[in-house]
C-alpha cells in the first residue's frame, strides 16, 4: 500500500467521510484551544515587565521569582489532574456532550476571575482562577478524545482525534504570539499583560456555543438503551439510512461489544473500576496508556512551552521582545507540523512508527543543543549576537520541533482515545488524561530549578528519557491505525506487538468477506425460495382451473 491510502478495516462508502464528523471534531477540540493557549500564553506573559512590576518581582531574589512562576504554572495542571477524573462520572452519567459543556463553563469561571487580579489584591485570584481553569481543561482531556474516538470512522479515526491536536497547536500559536503582540505596541500597564489572559474566554465561549448544536455519541447512547436516538444520530454522522449494510454492520458490531462487556466487565459505574483491579490485562491496557504520557512529558516539550523564555536564554537568545519572537516561531512550526501529522502521517504512517522515529530523531536533536550550550556556555559568555555555533544550536531545536510534533505531541492522546474497549473508555481516559496532568505538573513546577542547578544537563536529561522511550514502544505497543474500538481486545491479545496489526487487519477482511457471503448466500436461499414458492402457486392454480 501506499503512503496515502487509507487502511480501512471493510469496504468504506465515501459518504462516510463526510464534513459533519470533521465539524464535530472541531467543535470539541474548542477543549484543546484552551489548553494550548494556556500552555503557551502563560510563561511569556510571566516574562512581560508590565506584570513584574504590578506583583513587585523585583522586590524578591530570583529563587523567589521561579518560585512564584512555578507556583502560577503548576497550579492549574493540579486542577485539571482532578479534572481528569471528574470527566469520568460527567461522561458516564450525563453523555459527552453535557460534559464538554459543563468542562467549559467551570473553566469560564476560572477565566474570569484571574481577570479580577491587581496588584493591590494580589495574585489569589489568579491562583484560585487557575485552579478551576484546570478543573475545566482536566475534564475535557478526558471527554474529547472519546467523544471523537466515537464518532470516527476507523480509517480517519487517527486524522479525526488529530484535530484534537490540531486545536491544541492552534491554541499554542496565539498563545505565543499574543505576547509579542502587547509587548510590541503597548506600553506596560495593567490591560497589557489583562489582554493575554482575557483572549483564554474565546476559545472557551466558542465550546459553549458549539457544543450545544452538537449530536451526542451513538456509543453512549447505545450503552444506555436509547436505541432510537443512537440509530438518529449514528445515520445523521454517516449520512446513509437506517438498511445500509455499513450501518447495520457497524450497529451490530457495537451491540456485540455491548453484549461480551455486559457479559465480562459489566456496564454499570464502578464495573470498570472492578475490572481494572480485578483483570489484569485492562490494568497492563491502562499502564500503557498512562506511560505514553510520561514518555511524552519525558521529551522536555511543556518545559519548552511553559517557560520558552528561560530555554532560549539558555542557548543564547537576549532581550525580552527577542525571546518572544523566537518563541512565536516555535508556536508557527510547531503548527505547520501538526498539519502535516494530522493529514498525511496519521492515518497514514501509523501511530508505532511515528513515535519510534520522532524519539530517535528528537533525542538527537537534543543531544547537539546541550553539547553547545556545555562548550560555549552563553550564560557566562553572552553576545550582542548570535554566532554560527548559536545559530546551528536554534536549527537544531528547531529540528527537534519537527521530529516531535508530528510524533509524540498527539499520537499518545489518539492511541488512548482507541485503545480501550466501549465500557472501559471513560475510565481508561481518565487516567490517560490524569497521567498527562501529573507529568505536566511536575515538569512545569521544576523546570526553574532544574535549569538554575542543571542547566546544559537538562537537555541532556530529556534526550536519554527519548532514547528509553525507543525501547518501551518497540516492545510494548501495537499498531491501530484502520482498527475497529470493537477489535481492540483482540489487537493485544496477538503476540509479537510488532505483528500484530497485520495479523488482525487480515482476520477483519476475511470477517467481513464471510459476512458478505452469509448475506449473499441468505438473499438467493431467499430468492430461491421464492420462485418455488410461485412455481407451486401456479401449479396449484393449473389444477384448479
Amino acid at each position: 500500500m501506499g503512503i496515502l491510502a487509507l487502511v480501512e478495516d471493510r469496504p468504506t462508502p465515501k459518504a462516510v467521510y463526510n464534513w459533519k464528523v470533521y465539524l464535530l471534531a472541531a467543535v470539541a477540540s474548542c477543549t484543546s484551544c484552551m489548553i494550548g493557549y494556556d500552555s503557551a500564553f502563560i510563561g511569556t506573559t510571566l516574562a512581560l515587565d508590565s506584570f513584574k512590576s504590578e506583583f513587585k518581582f523585583d522586590t524578591m531574589s530570583k529563587s523567589a521569582q521561579d518560585l512564584l512562576s512555578a507556583n502560577i504554572v503548576s497550579l492549574y495542571q493540579a486542577g485539571a489532574f482532578f479534572g481528569a477524573f471528574f470527566g469520568y462520572p460527567l461522561g458516564h452519567f450525563w453523555g459527552r456532550k453535557i460534559a464538554l459543556l459543563i468542562s467549559a463553563l467551570v473553566f469560564i469561571l476560572g477565566a474570569g476571575l484571574m481577570l479580577g487580579a491587581n496588584g493591590d489584591r494580589g495574585l489569589a485570584l489568579i491562583y484560585a482562577g487557575r485552579v478551576l481553569a484546570g478543573l475545566g481543561v482536566g475534564a475535557g482531556s478526558n471527554i474529547t478524545p472519546i467523544y471523537i474516538s466515537e464518532l470516527s470512522p476507523p480509517a480517519i479515526r487517527g486524522r479525526l482525534v488529530g484535530v484534537y491536536e490540531l486545536g491544541w497547536q492552534v491554541g499554542g500559536l496565539v498563545g505565543f504570539w499574543i505576547n509579542y503582540g502587547v509587548d510590541s505596541t503597548m506600553a506596560p500597564s495593567h490591560k497589557q499583560w489583562l489582554i493575554p489572559f482575557a483572549v483564554q474566554l474565546i476559545p472557551a465561549g466558542l465550546l459553549l456555543i458549539g457544543g450545544s448544536f452538537i449530536r451526542e455519541s451513538p456509543r453512549w447512547l447505545f450503552s444506555k438503551g436509547r436505541r432510537e436516538e443512537a440509530i438518529r444520530n449514528l445515520t445523521w454522522v454517516r449520512q446513509l439510512p437506517e438498511d445500509d449494510i455499513y450501518i447495520i454492520e457497524e450497529i451490530g458490531a457495537i451491540d456485540q461489544a455491548l453484549e461480551e462487556q455486559r457479559s465480562s466487565i459489566g456496564l454499570g459505574f464502578w464495573k470498570p473500576f472492578k475490572a481494572a483491579y480485578s483483570n489484569n490485562k485492562v490494568l497492563y491496557r491502562l499502564f500503557l496508556g498512562s506511560m505514553l504520557f510520561f514518555w511524552q512529558n519525558g521529551s522536555g516539550i511543556n518545559a519548552i512551552n511553559y517557560y520558552s523564555p528561560t530555554v532560549f536564554k539558555s542557548i543564547g537568545i537576549t532581550g525580552a521582545n527577542t525571546s518572544m519572537l523566537t518563541t512565536g516561531i516555535f508556536g508557527v512550526v510547531k503548527t505547520v507540523v501538526t498539519f502535516v501529522w494530522l493529514l498525511y502521517l496519521i492515518d497514514r504512517v501509523g501511530r508505532r512508527n511515528l513515535l519510534l522515529v520522532g524519539a530517535f530523531g528528537g533525542s538527537v536533536c537534543l543531544w547537539i543543543v546541550g553539547a553547545y550550550i556545555k562548550i560555549a556556555d552563553p550564560a557566562a559568555n553572552p553576545k550582542t549576537h548570535m554566532d554560527g555555533g548559536g545559530i546551528a544550536a536554534m536549527f537544531f531545536f528547531y529540528l527537534w520541533t519537527v521530529f516531535y510534533t508530528p510524533t509524540w505531541n498527539g499520537t499518545p492522546w489518539v492511541l488512548n482515545s482507541e485503545m480501550f474497549d466501549p465500557n472501559m473508555r471513560s475510565l481508561a481516559q481518565a487516567c490517560a488524561a490524569a497521567s498527562n496532568w501529573l507529568w505536566n505538573f511536575l515538569i512545569s513546577r521544576f523546570t526553574p530549578q532544574m535549569f538554575a542547578k542543571m542547566e546544559y544537563g537538562v537537555y541532556f536529561f530529556f534526550a536519554s528519557l527519548m532514547l528509553c522511550s525507543i525501547v518501551f514502544v518497540y516492545f510494548l505497543i501495537p499498531e491501530t491505525k484502520g482498527v475497529p474500538l470493537e477489535s481492540m481486545d483482540q489487537l493485544f491479545e496477538i503476540k509479537p506487538i510488532r505483528n500484530a496489526h497485520a495479523q488482525i487487519i487480515a482476520k477483519l477482511r476475511e470477517d467481513e468477506e464471510n459476512f458478505r457471503h452469509d448475506i449473499q448466500e441468505s438473499g438467493l436461499a431467499a430468492s430461491k425460495m421464492g420462485a418455488e414458492q410461485v412455481e407451486d402457486t401456479a401449479v396449484e392454480a393449473g389444477k384448479y382451473a
